[in-house]
Order: structure tokens, then C-alpha cells, then sequence
């Protein structure tokens, strides 16, 4: 086949970067696969956090209901003042209810953690359901007092659908890949979940400060509690771990604008943290954590190249190009998510729906990145505005979306 010389300029780097991905894929993917969770008999008293604001009242008390069967020494619940409704369930289980009338997640953190009795504090998000046995499990890893924060293993709760498909196999690529390596090579995982993470008490009250003062270039920082706390962590001299046979289950956006807005601002987190932690010397005594902020930065770039080729064939009419490279793409995608595929065998039929949707998360990534200054939830009514905490009141509130109310705290973000 006698292709056009254009075809051979944008080809071959096309062709040197997948040699390049691949490797760096590989970098990860063979400490991945020999990870192993800690085993031992460790156990410490666990006390669960969660600050709660307008949560769906059946998931809610499923989720009580599931930390309360993992027989912890108590679930503190930091209510939003406004939640009548999650009030009421709450005051049906064995509970410890903490009223808030101060609007944020952050703060209802802090709140929680000041307010447990034991050595260890789960941080847990009001949609997550655990199975039976992670509290056993998440304690395991703390047998090692160096140990600061252990994360667990997500996946999917309730919805249905094209998107949910997508975002499990997200979560499986990053357990698998992404956290198994990072935890074999340094146990320095680079975002504990706040779905669940689980921490030292005691360090939680020795970071709190910073993590309730966090500004980015000036402007204090709303959400990210999750990445903030588990970098502090790290940077504090502990270490993070994922104990993947920990196993918990949180519901997802199932609508594409709210599914957008989640993924802007978890991008700008990472861009925000990532940044500012490979300008510090602390994180180059991690060398395989900062190896993979680094790939990630540049990933969100370099996969931009393969729809442009794919393009530049269908407008030229290359159509077995552009064949050829839709099947690379299915087969290669494939090989790279096997642990999930073995799993969950029709993911196979998905693989080149994540490949579109992982071209829309480099272009949210480069949105984000443009405008990582900005301070907004996006799917909570709260955001910074002049360098002030504010509320903004999307329908619910009867106002329209970006009328604004000031705030009682500064820095804090609305309870998830």
C-alpha cells in the first residue's frame, strides 16, 4: 500500500510513542501483578467517620448497616443541620450523631476525627457500602508503624449503564495497576480514596492544620480532601497502602453532565497536588510515586494523538488505516485490562467505549489544567469566589445556579 508522506510524519511518531506507552505501561504493570495484600492478625480499634449532607435515604442506611456489621468500636455520623431526613435515619441505628451547621466536608472531617476515642479512623463517604470484613482487613497493613494510611478497593454500586461499565473498568485498572504498584514499589499510593481511606488518628490530628489551611496559589482549596490528606500523609514521613482484599461499593454519577463535572474536578486536584508535590524534595524519596505523577501528566497529552491520526485517515479515506487502527486499539485495550476482563468477561465488547471516553478525560484534563485556579464543586452547592468560601444554590435551592451566599466557614467544601 503506497501511503502519502504525511502519513509516514505523523505515523511514526504515532508508532515510537505506542512503543514508549507500552513500556511505561509495563514499568507498572509487572509490579502489579506481584502485589499482595498484607496477611497477618493484626487488628486496632477503628472508629468510622462520615460526613453526611442530602443522601439517598435508602443507600444511607444500607451503608450504616454495613459499617455497623463490621463490628467497630463506633460510626460517628457529622450531619448537615439542614438534613432533617439523614438525621432521622441515623437516630435509628447505634450511632453517634454529630450536628453541623457549618457547611463543609473538611470541617465535618475534622469534626469526626476530633471526636473518635480509637487509635485507628476510617473516613468513609455516605454512599459507600463495606463487605463484611474490612475493617479486619484494612488493619492488617498497620502492623508496620510506619504505615500512615491504607486505602481499599472500589467498585461500582446501583446504576447501570454504559457509564457504569466505564467507571469500573476505570476502578479496576487503577487497583490492579496503578495503586498494586505503587504499593509494591515504596507503599506510597498517591490518592487514598476518600470513599474509604483509613488513618492513624494520631496523624490525622498531627496534619490537621494544613489540611484545613490547604491554598492553591492563594485561594483556598475546596475539595481534594481525599488527595490532600493522603499527601500529607507521605509528606510527613509515613507511608500509604492499598489492601486490595478490602472491598467496598459506592454508587457513581449515571448522567453524562454530572459524570463531566465530577471528572473537572477531580482532574484539577491532581493537577493542583501533583504539581505542588514534585516541586518539594519529599517526593523524590519516592521515586517510582513521582515516575508515575509525572506519566500521568504527560499521558493526558500524548493520548490525543490517536483520534488525531484516526481523523486525519477518514478525511484522507485510508479506511483500512483507520481499520487497522480501531482493531489495535480493541486488541491492545484488551490485553491491558485482562484482570478485568477475566472478571467480568463482556467488558470485552466495552473496550473501545473507555477508549472514546478516555480521549474526553485528556481533553477534561487540559480544561482543568487551564483552569486550575477556579474553585468549585460542581456537583455541590458551594465554591470560592473573590478568595471567600461561598454557597451557591443550584435548582434545589430556588435560585439560580451561580447566585452566591457567603459562608460561615473558609476553606471547607460541602459534605459529601
Amino acid at each position: 500500500m503506497n501511503l502519502p508522506a504525511y502519513y509516514y510524519v505523523l505515523g511514526t511518531p504515532l508508532g515510537v510513542l505506542g512503543l514508549i506507552r507500552w513500556a511505561t505501561w509495563l514499568v507498572r504493570r509487572i509490579p502489579a501483578v506481584l502485589y499482595k495484600p498484607a496477611v497477618n492478625n493484626y487488628r486496632l480499634p477503628m472508629s468510622i467517620v462520615v460526613p453526611t449532607y442530602q443522601e439517598d435515604p435508602q443507600i444511607f442506611a444500607m451503608a450504616i448497616e454495613s459499617w455497623l456489621a463490621n463490628n467497630v468500636e463506633e460510626v460517628i455520623l457529622v450531619i448537615d443541620a439542614s438534613d432533617t431526613t439523614c438525621q432521622e435515619i441515623a437516630r435509628r441505628y447505634p450511632v453517634r450523631i454529630v450536628i453541623t451547621d457549618v457547611p463543609g466536608k473538611r470541617d465535618a472531617l475534622r469534626r469526626g476525627w476530633r471526636a473518635a476515642r480509637t487509635d485507628l479512623v476510617a473516613l468513609v463517604d455516605s454512599d459507600t457500602i463495606w463487605a463484611p470484613d474490612v475493617a479486619d482487613e484494612v488493619c492488617k497493613p498497620f502492623a508496620d508503624p510506619r504505615i500512615g494510611g491504607v486505602g481499599t478497593r472500589q467498585s461500582v454500586y446501583g446504576t447501570k449503564g454504559f457509564l457504569a461499565r466505564i467507571t469500573d473498568m476505570f476502578l479496576d485498572n487503577r487497583y490492579y495497576d496503578e495503586n498494586a504498584s505503587q504499593t509494591l514499589l515504596g507503599q506510597a499510593v498517591a490518592c487514598l480514596s476518600g470513599r474509604t481511606a483509613i488513618y492513624r488518628r494520631s496523624l490525622l490530628l498531627e496534619i490537621e492544620a494544613e489540611f484545613m489551611q490547604e491554598k492553591f496559589w492563594g485561594i483556598p482549596c475546596l475539595s481534594g480532601d481525599d488527595k490532600r490528606l493522603t499527601t500529607l500523609t507521605l509528606e510527613h514521613g509515613y507511608l500509604t497502602y492499598m489492601q486490595r482484599t478490602a472491598v467496598v461499593w459506592s454508587t457513581f454519577p449515571d448522567k453524562w453532565r454530572i459524570f463531566f463535572k465530577q471528572r473537572v474536578r477531580w482532574a484539577r486536584n491532581t493537577w493542583r497536588s501533583d504539581m505542588r508535590a514534585l516541586s518539594k524534595a519529599w517526593v523524590w524519596k519516592h521515586p517510582f510515586l513521582a515516575y508515575t505523577m509525572v506519566d500521568k501528566a504527560v499521558s493526558g497529552f500524548t493520548v490525543l494523538l490517536g483520534p488525531i491520526f484516526l481523523v486525519t485517515a477518514l478525511i484522507a479515506q485510508e479506511y483500512i488505516v483507520a481499520l487497522i487502527l480501531v482493531a489495535w486499539w480493541q486488541v491492545s485495550r484488551a490485553a491491558k485490562f485482562l484482570p478485568h476482563i477475566v472478571r467480568r468477561p463482556s467488558s470485552f465488547f466495552f473496550v473501545l467505549g473507555y477508549v472514546v471516553v478516555s480521549w474526553l478525560m485528556a481533553l477534561i484534563k487540559i480544561r482543568a489544567l487551564m483552569t486550575i485556579r477556579y474553585q468549585k464543586w460542581g456537583t455541590r452547592q458551594v465554591a470560592v469566589e473573590n478568595g471567600q468560601v461561598v454557597r451557591t444554590a443550584g435548582a434545589g435551592g430556588g435560585m439560580e445556579e451561580d447566585a452566591t451566599i457567603p459562608m460561615r466557614a473558609v476553606g471547607v467544601g460541602r459534605a459529601a
